[in-house]
């Protein structure tokens, strides 16, 4: 799901866009000044920004410009009730991406935001990393880390996490683990998953207030 950010000081506007883009399935954080907006855009990732011009504290430009500094590859989508060519000039040079007027219809706004989101999709230079929420494994090295922490696992104790990793928020059966963690003949009577998982607990969330591999009793475990 994509993160956006608005900053709009106008409640019926900002909520309205709000409601809309969540409608579409994206995830969104609105802020209704720009010295509020330019700290929370840039200590939380988002992968796109909407920046109303006429907002207090910063304006829209000045707001642009202050989050280009931190950051030059995030899409930004400027709005603005003005319609003059240099106020279009101004946000650009600021290093805004895209300038739409209002009042616009929301499809344009949808569309712009897909074409934005679609040019600077980050290229996938990490595409074999797997990864949920601190947890990673590289599936080239067959590194493993939590907070940035090398885990050391066993091959077995590897392929059962890939598996999770695989499959986040996914209840697995006992039955599911074995067929692809050892293979379909595996006799599930016996305690031997239950006795990896338990290796594998105690490498992954061992001294982590949030444990992710979770039992659900009889039925069997959860990455969550």
């Amino acid at each position: 799901m994509f993160k956006i950010g608005i900053a709009e000081d106008d409640t019926k506007i900002a909520a309205l866009l709000k409601s809309a883009l969540e409608e579409n399935d994206y995830q969104v954080t609105v802020v209704a000044d720009g010295i509020e907006a330019l700290s929370v855009f840039t200590a939380e990732k988002f992968d796109l920004l909407i920046l109303d011009v006429m907002i207090p504290g910063l304006n829209g430009h000045q707001l642009c410009e202050r989050i280009r500094v931190v950051d030059q590859q995030i899409p930004i989508l400027m709005l603005t009730a003005l319609g003059m060519i240099d106020d279009k000039v101004n946000g650009l040079e600021a290093g805004a991406d895209d300038y739409l007027v209002k009042p616009f219809h929301l499809k344009e706004l949808l569309a712009r935001i897909a074409a934005l989101l679609r040019r600077y999709q980050p290229i996938q230079k990490d595409k074999h990393l797997l990864c949920y929420e601190d947890l990673c494994i590289n599936t080239e090295s067959k590194e493993v880390t939590r907070s940035a922490v090398e885990i050391l696992l066993s091959a077995k104790e590897y392929i059962l996490l890939e598996l999770f990793l695989r499959n986040p928020n996914r209840l697995l059966s006992r039955q599911f683990i074995a067929e692809h963690v050892w293979d379909i003949n595996f006799d599930t009577t016996t305690n031997v998953i239950d006795v990896y998982i338990n290796f594998l607990r105690k490498k992954i969330d061992k001294g982590f207030d949030r444990k992710l591999i979770q039992t659900k009793i009889n039925m069997g475990y959860i990455l969550k």
